[in-house]
């Protein structure tokens, strides 16, 4: 399984990327802004997810928002 960014880069299991649009985490009032560095993303089961912590909260985030840093 292939995992892309935004940009057609592939990730893999502790790739650093950089959230290239903010967004607001359902369930929280967590909001990633446009140019946070998310290090240590793990692959998930859907080649459209990564898993990954910002702000010491575990999240799921889409790969349409994240380039490869």
């Amino acid at each position: 399984m292939e995992v892309k960014d935004s940009n057609g880069n592939l990730l893999n299991d502790g790739d650093s990327v950089i959230v290239i649009k903010s967004l607001k985490v359902k369930g929280t009032q967590l909001t990633v802004k446009k140019g946070t560095v998310v290090k240590n993303i793990r692959l998930t089961d859907d080649p459209d997810e990564v898993d990954c912590k910002v702000e010491k909260t575990r999240i799921v985030l889409r790969t349409e928002f994240l380039k490869r840093a």
